[in-house]
């Protein structure tokens, strides 16, 4: 019987500390490059649109043959941290490119930033994939494995709220001295911040479970990946997070306009700060509740939160943030169960298929994150087309304003009632769980010891 490995408490902050520096890159597209594009660069809202669908359709072919490669190669590092060594140079780069505004005609503009966000996209994938993965390496032992799973969750929440605390502020700052909002230096600063802690993260994380002695092939992984069903079933909940993206993309809308006040969107992201330490006590509701079942009454309430958000108005700022800082609670939280979720489907598909490979499982998580994202940031465009939004106008129309605030407050409860649905159906269950590793366990005791070099 293998001995319990304890993740030292460093480790986990270092651990944290590179998912905040990896999620400045990705807080900062998520909620700021459709703004960036349509009222910087000038590209159209449906321009915006197609070039994030495109993304996406790449990323369905890139991200689970990086994620296959991933799972066949070993270095002196482990299995993962090498990836992480190089990313945050690449991702740094590749964030400073996209939010460059060239001084082109408009269709060059399009081929530009279309040509840096798939760059972006391709390459933030390998640093994504190993930085979730590693987290199934980092000790045998389940709750440990919970605990590096919610210190990735909380600094990845922390880092997006980052992204929305200090970058409105610094594009203000840097705005008299640029012709771009500010926008390129205020990345610069903050992304220079995020490899470094993206580069701490690599020195101080470890990989302590040895990878399997048979060799896997990328056959292997996608065979593994095919029998994962209740994987899937994750994932497609997960996806519906599309509603709650748009949600973050239309703030900066609703805040200059509605609110008349962009420097408010910082409060959004002093929530979202606030919101991820809840993480903290998601492993002790895990010790007492299912996590489907927590996951099905917090969708639940966050329905709630938003029809009351929709009736209410937003007259009351307190109100306003209130309510939004509750729903934001719930996603978070509800971003550990998913996490958590997949991470024991890698025993599933291990059982099924004799291989455990745990980067195509989680090739799955980021694939689906960015195209939830992408999806939805692409439909912000579509929506602001749709409510007859003018970009940089000085005022819009009651019906725009009274769009705007649909899409921040009533449009993300459409997303939670068919995550709602959508989990109904997983019935891979803890019990369930329990005797996967129980059978993994009597067949590994049942081989015969392989001697490796």
């Amino acid at each position: 019987m293998s001995t319990a490995i304890k993740i030292p408490q460093k480790e986990l902050w270092s651990y944290f500390g590179y998912g905040v520096g990896q999620c400045f890159s990705f807080g900062l597209v998520g909620s700021f490059i459709n703004y960036f594009y349509t009222d910087v660069m000038g590209i159209s809202a449906l321009a915006a649109s197609t070039i994030f669908l495109i993304a996406r359709a790449w990323d369905a072919i890139h991200d689970p043959l990086i994620a296959s490669v991933m799972d066949t190669l070993n270095s002196r590092f482990g299995k993962f941290r090498h990836f992480m060594l190089i990313a945050p140079f690449l991702i740094t780069i590749m964030t400073l490119a996209s939010f460059y505004n060239i001084d082109a005609p408009v269709s060059t503009k399009i081929i530009y930033a279309g040509v840096t966000y798939i760059l972006w996209g391709t390459l933030y994938a390998i640093s994504d994939i190993p930085f979730w993965s590693v987290s199934s390496v980092m000790s045998n032992e389940p709750r440990e494995r919970t605990k590096a799973v919610t210190a990735a969750v909380l600094g990845v929440n922390a880092g997006c709220a980052c992204a929305n605390i200090f970058f409105p502020r610094l594009t203000a700052f840097f705005a008299p001295y640029s012709t771009d909002h500010g926008y390129f230096l205020a990345v610069l600063v903050m992304m220079i911040i995020g490899m470094l802690l993206m580069l701490n993260g690599f020195f101080n994380v470890k990989e302590r479970v040895p990878p399997s002695a048979e060799k896997v092939t990328m056959r292997d992984t996608f065979r593994n990946l095919w029998h994962n069903k209740p994987l899937f079933i994750v994932l497609a909940s997960f996806f519906c997070c599309i509603f709650h993206n748009m949600a973050n993309g239309i703030y900066i809308y609703f805040f200059i306009y509605n609110i008349g006040n962009v420097g408010l969107q910082a409060v959004i992201g002093v929530i979202g700060m606030v919101a991820a330490l809840a993480c903290l006590f998601a492993p002790v509701l895990t010790r007492h509740y299912k996590k489907r079942t927590l996951f099905l009454v917090i969708c639940a309430l966050d329905v709630v939160v938003r029809i009351i958000l929709w009736v209410s108005g937003y007259h009351s700022l307190t109100l306003l943030f209130i309510l939004l800082g509750l729903s934001a609670l719930f996603m978070t939280m509800n971003g550990v169960f998913t996490s958590a979720m997949i991470v024991d489907t890698i025993e599933y598909a291990e059982y099924h298929t004799h291989k455990r490979c745990a980067a195509i499982t989680f090739s799955g998580q980021t694939f689906t994150g960015k195209m939830s994202v992408a999806v939805g940031g692409g439909l912000i465009g579509v929506y602001l087309t749709l409510i007859d939004y003018v970009p940089q106008a000085a005022t819009q129309t009651p019906a725009v304003l009274s769009g705007l605030f649909f899409g921040i407050s009533l449009l993300p409860a459409v997303g939670s009632v068919l995550r709602m649905i959508i989990m109904w159906f997983y019935d891979f269950t803890e019990d369930k769980h329990a005797e996967i590793n129980r059978l993994l366990a009597e067949r590994r005791a049942a081989q015969p010891v392989v001697n490796t070099p």
